[in-house]
């Protein structure tokens, strides 16, 4: 069992920093004796020396400089854990996870989170990167407590928060892309096309043209993108996280007579608006906000 205080180690760090017991008094608002009398108490108590006075001026020892770093760690986890105690008091959460479907434009999503993170900077968040079903099936599950999906909640109000295009694309050495031109949906069907596994277990879903012949199945959109930049099938994906190899060259835009582009709305869900904390209302307002 510790003998030591916070309140003794407050003290000790105001008068290492101030250089005195004046002026740590004058900072921390404790008379001068009672200051004395801490760190008298904590000196006896660990049996080492922490300050020395030369002249008007008090000095760190080597022990004193040793501890002195270990304390202000001990104090900057106890300004956290008070800090939780009053968000909890006051109703904010400590934890907020939310399941964000990978379709969902990252540029928003990270602002969002860092926009909250900046205004509760002591909250933990876990985000779940989903396909399909598997954002509200997390949220079914009371895994999470916001689902931003491509699907709507059944007897529940879903919010249609943005569009999102999908293009179908390949490596620029793929068959498909070369020599460009537009394609016969027989020449697709005689290719590789990688697709996306739905995360969700209860109900999973296929969405877009599935009629390839041959078929690689891939649980996200960044393993689609390095198959496909290697040459090895092709796929619709997010035009968001493709343009910057659309631009840099190693994917190309696939000319179809039909079908070549499809836009997919996706939705904010959440069950209960009452029961929400002030966090999880934050990052709504936010996504909302950066959708626009």
């Amino acid at each position: 069992m510790a003998r030591s205080t916070v309140e003794q180690w407050r003290m000790f760090k105001a008068v290492a920093e101030c250089g005195g017991f004046h002026q740590a008094s004058e900072v921390i608002y404790k008379s001068q004796s009672s200051i004395h009398h801490a760190v008298h108490k904590l000196e006896e108590m660990l049996g080492v020396t922490l300050f020395r006075i030369e002249g008007r001026r008090t000095h760190l020892t080597p022990a004193g400089e040793q501890l002195l770093r270990r304390v202000n760690y001990l104090l900057a986890e106890t300004e956290r854990m008070e800090n939780v105690a009053l968000n909890l008091k006051s109703g904010v959460e400590s934890s907020l996870t939310i399941a964000v479907d990978e379709a969902f434009p990252k540029d928003i999503l990270y602002q969002a989170l860092a926009a909250v993170s900046s205004e509760y900077p002591l909250i933990r968040i876990e985000l779940i990167e989903t396909i399909l079903t598997g954002a509200n099936e997390l949220l079914s599950q009371g895994k999470a407590e916001i689902a931003i999906s491509p699907y709507t909640i059944a007897n529940n109000l879903s919010e249609d928060i943005c569009q999102v295009e999908f293009i179908a694309v390949a490596g620029k050495d793929h068959s498909l892309s070369q020599p460009p031109r537009e394609l016969e949906l027989e020449e697709l069907k005689n290719c590789r096309q990688i697709v996306l596994r739905d995360s969700g277990q209860q109900e999973k879903k296929d969405v877009g043209w599935l009629g390839s012949e041959q078929r690689w199945t891939v649980s996200h959109v960044a393993t689609s993108i390095e198959l496909l930049r290697k040459n090895l099938g092709f796929a619709w994906l997010p035009l968001h996280a493709v343009k910057p190899y659309i631009d840099d060259g190693s994917l190309v835009p696939l000319r179809l007579p039909r079908g070549a582009t499809r836009t997919n709305s996706i939705y904010l869900n959440f069950n209960d608006s009452e029961t929400l904390g002030p966090v999880a209302r934050a990052f709504i307002g936010y996504v909302r906000y950066l959708s626009v």
